[in-house]
């Protein structure tokens, strides 16, 4: 979220592109116009940094369709911005479309999930009780459907939300339905594994531990956040209660997996420090053999002993309900979270932990 990592969020019918100058504190602000449609979720490509993808409301035959379509920004905004945020005489430009996601076949996408590795060339989306595989093709103007699966069952079930998992050569997507997790094999768009009842109510989000390959966070409307083995789904690995009302965002830090964030409807933002289940549990890193090597010798000396877990930080500057929380692809210490009013509130890691887990 520094100049060369812009914060990217959408406001209706427009995409607000934020630079955030660390050195002097300032944002700045540039507005692109998203014609298609009121925006409900975005995603940056990881591979190029002017692309994104929307899914969007469109009004056809009286109906309303969540639509969903690859777009690129202005060359010159790829880079930063020095504009000021009150220049009023800076006009709004426009986003150039690259290709729909076709949906004549699905009604309603509920999230677009990037390949997080690789070339930025393929793309899972969700749409309704579908997950559906696609391959950009020639300047990402094309969009291919490679592969698909669907959700088997009684009633009406819809995807509300997924991740692709950085590990498995990339070949593992999470997705959430109602208040089940599933896991999906995108080389056969197989199931892998199912977390029935998961959480009590709606699970809103999930994240993947950029550093351990079997484990999964996830949040929702029983207000909890719980850490997932996928190896064993039989119950959570631990269980975060800090929110008071519905958990819209879980995130993990991408280089250092103890820090979580969570952003809730209680206008809260809760940082917290799950170092017990990251991979420096005693202080250094680990893999999970160690981890089995250490609970064998549990009788020695009390330093091998996991470090505990805690509330870093509980960040209150919102007034409304805190439905996004990120973390900067550019610096580790830095976080943005945005709320139902429009509010962008940029934070960072108190210094005092980030020299303890440094030093």
């Amino acid at each position: 979220m520094e100049d060369d990592a812009p914060v990217i969020y959408g406001l209706e019918f427009q995409i607000h592109i934020i630079d955030f100058d660390d050195e002097n504190n300032i944002i700045n602000k540039n507005v692109l116009l998203h014609q298609a449609g009121e925006i409900w979720h975005i995603s940056a490509s990881p591979a190029d940094r002017g692309v994104l993808a929307t899914c969007y409301n469109r009004t056809s035959d009286s109906k309303v369709l969540t639509c969903a379509a690859v777009w690129r920004m202005p060359k010159e905004l790829e880079s930063g911005s020095h504009e000021s945020p009150d220049d009023s005489s800076s006009t709004a430009q426009t986003l150039e479309l690259l290709c729909h996601l076709d949906n004549t076949a699905h009604s309603n996408m509920a999230c677009v999930v990037w390949e997080p590795m690789g070339d930025g060339k393929k793309i899972i989306s969700l749409a309704d009780n579908h997950i559906l595989l696609w391959d950009l093709q020639e300047s990402s103007s094309q969009a291919v459907l490679a592969s698909s699966a669907s959700l088997g069952g009684k009633g009406q079930l819809k995807f509300t939300s997924g991740r692709w998992s950085p590990h498995h050569n990339c070949t593992q997507v999470a997705t959430a339905n109602d208040t089940t997790l599933r896991g999906w094999d995108t080389r056969t768009m197989s199931q892998i594994y199912c977390i029935e009842n998961a959480h009590g109510q709606l699970v809103r989000d999930l994240d993947f531990n950029p550093n351990k390959q079997y484990y999964l966070a996830s949040c929702g409307d029983d207000c909890k956040v719980k850490f997932w083995d996928t190896r064993n789904v039989t119950e959570p690995v631990k269980t975060l209660e800090e929110h008071s009302h519905w958990v819209w965002n879980v995130r993990y830090n991408h280089s250092h997996d103890q820090l979580v964030l969570t952003g809730s409807s209680d206008s809260r933002v809760i940082l917290s420090n799950m170092v017990s289940i990251s991979s420096e549990p005693f202080g250094h890193l680990v893999d999970d053999d160690d981890i089995s090597d250490q609970e064998d010798h549990r009788s020695e000396e009390k330093s091998k002993e996991p470090l505990q877990d805690n509330v870093i930080a509980t960040y209150e500057e919102h007034e409304d309900s805190v439905y996004a929380v990120d973390w900067s692809s550019a610096d580790p210490w830095l976080f943005a979270s945005l709320s139902y009013d429009g509010r962008l509130v940029i934070n960072r890691v108190p210094r005092a932990l980030k020299y303890h887990i440094l030093l």
